[in-house]
């Protein structure tokens, strides 16, 4: 892949996979499938996919795995994936496709938020770019608001034209429907994005622990199946809801388990390491905008104004906090790098006293041993 649009060209891929993941997992909640299931197999599909691969690329060189290790492993798993999916996968059959792309946006706010909480960011209301992040923080906290309590006018963009007659029905039924279960949805998806940037935050400290990053992809996936198993066999016992057959549920499993777990992480780290973080969330927002055509086109989603309204101020929000963050690393580089000539300039001045104080009167160092470079 091109080293100058290589990394463009695979953000645009990222995106368009997760406008996928929204649009199946929608289609098949809605047409049924039971969603703690559903968490399931998907975590299981993507552990069958990436074991062969762990398995002839990082298994003999990865380091031991200690007790206190895949306890923090387990943790993480359990915060960061299973209860993060699950609660996303309810909130997705209370609201839609689009909605849960706009609220995604609040991911890269709300990580940011709980790194200052526990004392990994720093926020210095004295400067323009600590101003910045706060007012993208509220930002963030408007759009939220606004798709929640406000739906607007629905703008049916191609209505006539969906693959699914009973998703169709059913999504505008939702639309119209219970403002309450609206919110809910809304409320769960911040929730399962809190839990989500729980799992960013303290997955930097495991794999300083662990740093076989595909192997600990795996334990965690290994891991979240289990979990997910026990709370799908909790939560669902008619036997009927656990065959998938050759439909949109092994479509929308087999897609979410594979290409998104598997192919987004190795896009996903290989942009990281091109252009950095910032570039990567930054492109955040093209899930939103691919989610509504394809959910315009192919589904006929009726889209409310609230929810663009909302959807804007999440993106205005999230920039706010990246140009914020960006700044400040650009001026603490300068801060050192002046730092360091300061320190320079002081050793400097210090050998050339010294110098000074060697020399006789003739100019002449007064021993051949002292040397000035």
């Amino acid at each position: 892949m091109d080293s100058l649009t290589g990394p463009y060209a695979a953000v645009i891929g990222v995106q368009s996979i997760y406008a996928g993941m929204f649009l199946l997992s929608k289609v098949a909640f809605d047409l049924g499938m039971n969603t703690f299931i559903f968490v399931f197999y998907r975590q299981a599909a993507a552990t069958l996919f990436l074991a062969p691969i762990v398995f002839f690329t990082e298994w003999k060189s990865a380091p031991p795995l200690t007790f206190k290790i895949l306890i923090k492993i387990f943790v993480l798993s359990l915060f960061g994936i299973t209860l993060s999916l699950n609660i996303y996968g309810v909130a997705l059959v209370y609201t839609s496709a689009t909605l849960a792309a706009a609220i995604t946006n609040s991911l890269p706010v709300i990580t940011f938020l709980i790194a200052v909480l526990f004392s990994m960011e720093k926020v210095n209301l004295k400067t323009i770019p600590g101003v910045v992040k706060i007012a993208g923080i509220g930002l963030c906290a408007g759009g939220a608001a606004t798709i929640a309590f406000y739906k607007g006018p629905f703008l049916k963009l191609l209505l006539h034209h969906h693959l699914f007659s009973h998703y169709s029905q059913k999504h505008h039924a939702l639309v119209h429907g219970s403002c309450e279960m609206w919110v809910k949805g809304v409320l769960l998806l911040l929730l399962a994005n809190t839990f989500w940037g729980l799992w960013i935050v303290f997955q930097g400290g495991v794999m300083k622990s662990y740093p076989s990053k595909l192997l600990l992809t795996l334990l965690q996936c290994f891991l979240s199946s289990i979990q997910s198993l026990v709370l799908a066999l909790v939560m669902e016992r008619d036997p009927s809801q656990w065959k998938l057959g050759w439909n949109v549920r092994l479509l929308a499993v087999a897609y979410c388990g594979i290409v998104v777990t598997g192919l987004t992480y190795y896009l996903q780290s290989w942009v990281i390491e091109k252009k950095g973080p910032v570039f990567l969330a930054m492109s955040t927002p093209l899930g939103f905008v691919f989610t509504i055509i394809a959910s315009a086109l192919l589904l006929g989603e009726v889209i409310g104004l609230g929810s663009i309204l909302g959807g804007v101020l999440l993106v205005g929000g999230l920039y706010c906090v990246l140009w914020g963050k960006s700044r400040e690393q650009v001026m603490e580089i300068h801060q050192g790098s002046i730092c360091k000539a300061v320190e320079v300039e002081s050793t400097v001045k210090v050998l050339t006293q010294s110098e000074g104080s060697l020399k006789n009167n003739n100019g002449h160092p007064s021993s051949p041993y002292v040397t000035i470079v």
